[in-house]
């Protein structure tokens, strides 16, 4: 009975939605759903999205590709004035509300009425409402469509509309714009009051925006204006804006040509009823005094301490605990130069970065006896010490319950120089059942570590480096130590890591950093555990002997030490039932468990160059190029003999008992959005990476590896899933040395804040020029292309403003794993 009414409820909601895709459902009579606009640009279609985006009113938003107008008609779904009738069927039908009542009761029949309220309103919300034609709004549109084309230089355009209303309720508005030629700059010309202003104007001149045989555009001028503001700002001239320029235009005759004359006034000095003019000056700056002390609890204390340091007044209300070299350095604006108004900007920026002020206050005091300035920094600096601590619970599917505690200390100001300490640290615990643990402790997952972290607000080295790094390129130096240690249900292990890096930012698009060095050592400590923890190469390995003969059917190799004599004998050919198939394998699963327990040490410098051209986080239009270089081992190797390294058997140099790695790594990564329009977007990705071994190494670390498939990568196979090459995915973990990624990707909105995305990935991993000899996974050549895994999809994305939650399903639209005959997805 259940199962009838839910078909019943489905078939109900079904026709309801489809009643509701009359699209004119909630048009008024004698009025029309727009439908479609149309702009013709000299009898032709205009398209782009300059251009439509000034349209007044659009047809209704719909899905792309299929034209489903859904927010249109979830509007339509929903009932005008439904709390009327409601409230009428309450009041009509007095006993069919009474036996409602006696049935759910009063307060769940009140609940329903309200769900039914807040569902309609959902709909009203979510749904958007019909586009009804409206001609004063057509009229606004062609005007602005006629203001669009004469600031781009048509100045005789001319422009209407023509409205068609259909007999069914529905119209279309079809614009019409005739341009004319194009007005060309003829000359510029210029009126400048003040000499020194015309100097400086003239010695910009190759640098303006407005130039003779050019087409005119009100737009250049705007930008012209913009530049002469910020050109003289920037050499001295303290009182200058935006409104002491004016650009006068006049058309010569019929010739479709235009002289501009540029106007600079001088500098407007009111004063009661009347305004006077002088010449502008320029200015420089005499002074500058900074004050460490300016929060409001201390403005009563007088001053303490003062200190003159390289032309800088530093002033303390008690003694003053900061580096007088810090302070000046961080300040762009210097005493005895020009003023120069964006070294305000570089001041507050420099300043905010060191995070040991808040945000500065910065003022100008104007000295009118000598034409100088005096520039006032307040700094109000933050709490010394900081303590942080976070909990966490999680649940895993290897781990039944798990706590852990991050405790964190924040010390600002260590050395006086700005320099921030941070020491934070680990200690987690968890419950799993771990197969070779008869006992089955129920804490028997555990991690603690802990991490130093030291900040300093420029490069620390014996060199001088200002000359190559500014100050203005915000420099500075991290130096950490990390160290942990884990018990799990894996193999346990622990980790010692150390780095010293640089970062600088040469302009607001680039971002630098320079590892120069980065020290990683893992140390595995139960690899008796392997094959407990990757059960599929054990089930694999299992399947193996049975078939070999090697142990009888229904039988098990004993953990671990059967199944590692397993493989030595397969290996070394005492396993005579063994295939070839098998014994490629056994070899396989082999190099896997040794690549995944062997003991690793890396001493790495390695280089990021990131440029990043996107304006804000909701820019959608905007490109992202990566580049990263790394060198590994090559100071051990070319030190072995000095520090009197001894070679193991397998003839690499070990230091601490361990063989450390030695390779060339680079990744190559670029990204690419266009917006469309109404949230309509494309977004590409390509990606290219290569590790190559050589001197103390025949392959690349595990951690250093690539792999392919996941939410971030080729989104049909899950993570560690992809390749290599053509190899079928049998472990848990599969990586290689190369990899190849494709991606693009078009997102659109459905209604409100959900959108919609269609997306095609592409790529896979390798192995080239390592240790492994296997031919499916290897990358041999350029035929090897076609191992190209390649996934398709869609997905959902609503967007909360402070994050996406997104979710995508992706489809093996060809797998490389099958037959090249049998690769396609059918």
């Amino acid at each position: 009975m259940k199962i009838q009414d839910s078909k019943i409820l489905f078939i109900i909601l079904i026709f309801g939605f489809l009643t509701s895709c009359n699209s004119i459902k909630r048009v008024p009579k004698n009025a029309h759903l727009l439908t479609k606009t149309t702009i013709k640009v000299n009898d032709k279609n205009e398209e782009s999205e300059a251009v439509t985006n000034l349209i007044h009113q659009k047809p209704n938003s719909s899905i792309p590709y299929i034209n489903f107008k859904t927010r249109l008609y979830l509007y339509n779904w929903a009932r005008p004035n439904l709390d009327s009738i409601l409230k009428a069927r309450v009041k009509n039908n007095p006993k069919r509300t009474a036996r409602q009542t006696r049935f759910l009761s009063k307060k769940q029949f009140n609940q329903g009425q309200r769900m039914k309220l807040g569902f309609n309103k959902w709909l009203k919300e979510t749904g958007e409402a019909p586009v009804i034609v409206n001609d004063s709004l057509s009229k606004k549109t062609a005007k602005r469509l006629e203001d669009y084309y004469w600031n781009n230089g048509w100045l005789d355009v001319k422009t209407d509309f023509e409205t068609i209303r259909n007999d069914n309720q529905r119209a279309s508005v079809t614009y019409k714009v005739i341009t004319g030629e194009p007005y060309i700059i003829d000359s510029l010309s210029t009126n400048i009051e003040t000499p020194v202003i015309d100097s400086l104007y003239q010695n910009s001149l190759s640098e303006s925006l407005i130039k003779p045989n050019k087409q005119y555009k009100t737009n250049d001028g705007l930008a012209e204006r913009d530049r002469i503001t910020d050109m003289l700002r920037n050499s001295g001239v303290y009182h200058f804006s935006q409104d002491n320029i004016l650009f006068k235009m006049d058309s010569i005759g019929k010739t479709k040509k235009i002289n501009i004359e540029l106007y600079i006034s001088e500098k407007p000095i009111r004063k009661e009823d009347t305004t006077l003019y002088e010449p502008f000056k320029i200015y420089k700056v005499k002074d500058v005094n900074i004050y460490t002390n300016n929060a409001f609890e201390d403005k009563d204390i007088p001053i303490k301490d003062t200190t003159f340091y390289n032309g800088y007044n530093i002033y303390s209300k008690e003694k003053l605990r900061f580096n007088s070299k810090m302070l000046t350095d961080a300040v762009f604006i210097k005493p005895k130069t020009l003023f120069r108004d964006k070294n305000k900007s570089l001041t507050s920026r420099r300043i905010s970065n060191l995070k040991t002020f808040k945000y500065p206050k910065i003022e100008y005091v104007e000295n009118t006896a000598d034409t100088t300035l005096t520039a006032n920094i307040y700094l109000t600096p933050l709490k010394r010490f900081s303590l942080g601590f976070s909990a966490e619970a999680s649940q895993s599917n290897i781990q039944t319950i798990g706590f852990s505690l991050n405790p964190s200390l924040l010390m600002r100001n260590v050395f006086k120089g700005a320099e921030t300490l941070e020491l934070s640290g680990i200690a987690s615990i968890g419950a799993s059942k771990d197969g070779s643990n008869e006992r089955d402790q129920f804490f028997d997952i555990n991690e603690i570590g802990a991490n130093l972290r030291l900040t300093i607000p420029r490069l620390f080295s014996p060199f001088n480096t200002e000359k190559i790094i500014p100050s203005s390129m915000f420099p500075s130096t991290r130096i950490s130590l990390a160290t942990t240690s884990q018990t799990n249900v894996g193999l346990d292990k622990q980790t010692a890591t150390g780095t010293f890096n640089y970062r600088w930012f040469p302009n607001n698009k680039v971002s630098n950093r320079l590892d120069v060095f980065n020290v990683q050592f893992v140390k595995n400590l139960n690899t008796g555990n392997y094959f407990n923890v990757y059960e599929n190469s054990f089930n694999s390995l299992n399947t193996i002997a049975i078939n070999s003969g090697y142990i009888n059917s229904g039988e098990t190799l004993a953990l671990p030490n059967q199944a590692n004599l397993f493989i030595a004998d397969a290996t070394s050919g005492n396993v005579s039932g063994i295939t070839t198939t098998d014994l490629q394998t056994v070899k396989a699963i082999n190099e896997r468990k040794e690549r995944l327990t062997e003991e690793n040490l890396i001493l790495a410098t390695n280089f990021s160059y990131t440029k990043d051209r996107r304006d804000n986080l909701f820019d959608n239009d905007f490109s992202i190029f990566r580049l990263r270089l790394e060198l590994a081992g090559n100071v051990l190797a070319a030190t072995s003999n000095m520090l009197g390294l001894q070679k193991n058997n397998n003839d690499k140099y070990e230091l601490f008992n361990v063989a450390f790695s030695q390779y060339v790594k680079t990744e190559l990564d670029y990204v690419k959005y266009w917006d469309l329009g109404a949230k309509n977007v494309i977004a590409i990705r390509s990606f290219f990476g290569i590790a190559i071994p050589y001197g103390n190494s025949t392959n690349i670390p595990f951690a250093k590896s690539f792999f392919g498939g996941g939410a971030n990568d080729n989104r049909a196979w899950s993570a560690y899933n992809l390749g290599p090459g053509s190899t079928q995915s049998v472990n848990e973990f599969n990586e290689a040395n190369m990899k190849i990624a494709l991606s693009a990707e078009n997102r659109f909105n459905l209604f409100g804040a959900l959108n919609g995305a269609l997306f095609v990935d592409a790529g896979n991993i390798w192995n080239v020029l390592d240790d492994v000899d296997d031919d499916a996974s290897t990358f041999n050549a350029i035929s090897s292309i076609k191992d190209i895994a390649v996934g398709s999809g869609f997905g959902l994305r609503y967007d909360f403003n402070f994050f996406i939650l997104r979710g995508d399903i992706g489809f093996k639209t060809y797998d490389p794993a099958y037959n090249e005959g049998n690769r396609w997805f059918k």
